[in-house]
């Protein structure tokens, strides 16, 4: 059974680009943290979305990230897309 990514929900087949997402950003003391593995594109878009002190501070989990408005439009029309669905991300608008 494929891993299920904590940000889309979606499978993470074998062979599709993926990422480990520090829930605590490197730059801010999360080296050797805890990581996720994520949909590379979802990995992108958390970082278009927030600052790496925004994640630091109050989206250090799946499930904070997730309920943030600011990912509502994104998790709705990803919800749409195969697993190995790929499509630039916009420049960060935060």
């Amino acid at each position: 059974m494929d891993p299920l990514c904590p940000i889309c929900l979606r499978p993470i087949p074998e062979g599709v680009p993926q990422s480990l997402h520090h829930l605590i950003p490197k730059l801010k003391g999360g080296k050797g943290g805890p990581t996720v593995l994520v949909h590379h594109i979802c990995h992108k878009e958390i970082h278009a979305r927030f600052t790496e002190g925004e994640l630091a501070r109050h989206f250090n989990t799946p499930d904070a990230i997730r309920a943030d408005p600011r990912m509502e439009r994104f998790l709705a029309w990803i919800a749409k897309r195969p697993p190995e669905f790929l499509s630039r991300v916009p420049k960060k608008s935060r």
